[in-house]
């Protein structure tokens, strides 16, 4: 088909347009309008004002500075690229399998057993360059792995738990749906018994690593108990289907999916025999969300490192931002919140470690550090003016990102109530009226 020149192709007309303006060569934005330094050149850690570090055993320290540096050199420089795509930057999954976080406090089979400290510290490091592999690795390792090394048998944890260690294989964790989100207990997914194994069938949503894990942690009713089983499904089990959600605003990079599963056969031996009720799943959350807790506070630290040397770099009335008093103020509120994120995250880590930490304390945790988080962004954002909305600078994409974070693993609410179920003795999840009326 011949074009005329008066209709030429928009794509090459765009294209033109881009590489040239009436003849001269296209501009290096970052060159022609320098503003600072972007977030692809990592700033170094700021904002351990009160000098946390020396809370940290040796071991801990050198696993914290080893997840910094790989973050820094092989993740900054491209994150902003794959989270502008929504894409996932499977090149970086043997480096992230490199430094032995995966599987986190599990001992044995591969995996490093490390401190809950250790753990939660190194979890923050990812999250404070980039969100979206902090959660990567907490699906895969905190709810996936865990939920394995926590309710499966001894063959099902030495078949799938080394190659998870390892990144060579990925998990993903399914339990949410789209009717089932804060009323998890009541999910709809069923198993039903069948010769030599069970039947799966159902729906889930928001399943992160979904689209390109190996494993799937499903979770069912059970059609004779009507009670919550666990099972292990492989990514290749006819009548899986995975669909990649699209157009998310936060967590972009994270392969979110919808899973259909129609009569998806898993055998007796791929039966998770520790999870028999919502209970059993409920202890898997309870570990995670001490996880999720440290989340926010590495994306906070991130998002104060680049306020922190922005305001030094950018002019404005002929002198660094920085020397203003009211931005001082907000940086160092900024400051302020992360130190007392930091200190309710730890506690949390040393209430586990002695057996004393309530399924309240990690719901305060959570829903209270997410609350300080969001607020500590939003300043960074307003400290970065113009540049606040860009990704090139973070405070943007971290303010995104947290978004989900704030959701997941329990809303602000429900977290919240649980504490208050806790410490009151009442809980107050359904509204009595409407619970009552339902009765009769």
């Amino acid at each position: 088909m011949t074009v005329s020149s008066s209709s030429q192709n928009q794509d090459d007309i765009s294209k033109n347009y881009k590489s040239s303006y009436f003849g001269l060569p296209a501009l290096d934005v970052s060159v022609a309008f320098p503003q600072a330094t972007p977030a692809s050149v990592f700033p170094p850690n700021a904002s351990d004002y009160y000098q946390f570090d020396d809370l940290l055993n040796l071991e801990e320290q050198t696993l914290r500075r080893k997840v910094r540096e790989v973050m820094e050199k092989d993740v900054a420089p491209i994150m902003t690229e794959y989270w502008e795509k929504a894409e996932f930057p499977f090149h970086v999954i043997p480096k992230l399998g490199a430094l032995g976080v995966a599987g986190g406090t599990i001992k044995g089979y591969g995996c490093p057993g490390l401190s809950i400290a250790g753990s939660a510290v190194a979890l923050s490091e990812i999250a404070r360059v980039d969100g979206s592999c902090s959660t990567f690795i907490l699906v895969h390792s905190s709810l996936a792995m865990l939920t394995i090394a926590l309710c499966g048998s001894e063959e099902q944890k030495q078949k799938f738990l080394p190659s998870l260690a390892q990144l060579q294989t990925v998990a993903c964790w399914g339990l949410t749906e789209p009717d089932i989100g804060s009323d998890a207990s009541s999910l709809k997914t069923t198993a039903s018994k069948v010769s030599g194994g069970w039947m799966l069938n159902g729906r889930k949503r928001w399943i992160g690593n979904s689209t390109f894990a190996d494993v799937l942690v499903i979770f069912a009713r059970n059609t004779t108990t009507n009670q919550i089983n666990g099972f292990i499904v492989k990514k290749d089990a006819p009548g899986l289907r995975v669909t990649k959600i699209e157009n998310k605003i936060g967590l972009r990079i994270v392969q979110n999916g919808d899973i259909l599963l129609q009569n998806v056969f898993v055998p007796d031996e791929e039966r998770l025999p520790g999870v028999n009720s919502f209970q059993d799943t409920s202890k898997v959350l309870a570990v995670s969300r001490v996880m999720v807790s440290w989340q926010p506070i590495g994306i906070s630290m991130g998002a104060y490192d680049i306020c922190h040397r922005y305001l030094k770099e950018r002019k404005q009335f002929g002198v660094p931002l920085a020397a203003f008093q009211l931005t001082q103020e907000k940086l160092v509120r900024m400051l302020g919140n992360i130190q007392a994120m930091f200190m309710v995250g730890w506690r949390l880590c040393k209430l586990y470690e002695k057996g004393k930490m309530t399924p309240g304390h990690a719901s305060l945790a959570k829903a209270w550090i997410t609350l300080r988080a969001r607020e500590t962004v939003s300043i960074g954002r307003e400290l970065l003016g113009g540049n606040g909305i860009l990704a090139d600078f973070l405070v943007a994409k971290a303010f995104c990102d947290l978004e989900p974070i704030y959701t997941y693993e329990g809303t602000y609410e429900i977290n919240s109530l649980v504490t208050g179920r806790e410490i009151t003795g009442i809980a107050s999840f359904k509204p009595a009226a409407l619970t009552k009326r339902s009765r009769l």
